[in-house]
């Protein structure tokens, strides 16, 4: 069995969580914006699958995952897996919490898991740190732009 490994970055944002959840999932403008996922097809309905193409680091990989749970304006998750379930799984999560003063705290994140996940983590984690990261400041300044 595996152990689980969790990656997360959060940002505040200036703006309302109506407008940050319309820029997390309207997916056809992420290649206008989005550095890290620089391409998505989809929508956020559980059950559907996702077309996403990311850019981690100097990697550019596509994958598919299944859209788990959507709580508009609040919550959003999909899982994705590499190859076949239980090798490298990935558990994505975008949380937005509502706080005073119009300002919302976006955390993405994301549970590895799976027979490969140490040793693949070991290539990617801090890529895939600075891609949260690099993302949520883009989402940040979209938002905050108007």
């Amino acid at each position: 069995m595996s152990a689980t490994k969790t990656i997360s970055a959060e940002i505040i944002i200036k703006a309302s969580k109506e407008r940050v959840w319309e820029i997390l999932t309207s997916f056809s403008d992420y290649s206008t914006w989005n550095p890290f996922i620089i391409s998505s097809r989809g929508e956020a309905i559980p059950g559907t699958r996702l077309d996403n193409v990311m850019m981690n680091g100097r990697r550019k990989m596509t994958f598919h995952p299944k859209v788990l749970r959507s709580e508009p304006y609040r919550y959003f998750d999909w899982l994705g897996n590499f190859i076949v379930k239980g090798l490298f799984d990935g558990h994505h999560y975008f949380r937005i919490d509502d706080l005073e003063n119009g300002m919302v705290r976006l955390t993405q994140g994301e549970n590895f898991s799976g027979m490969m996940s140490g040793i693949i983590l070991k290539s990617i984690e801090s890529d895939t740190l600075r891609g949260f990261e690099r993302m949520n400041e883009a989402l940040k300044q979209r938002a905050e732009a108007g």
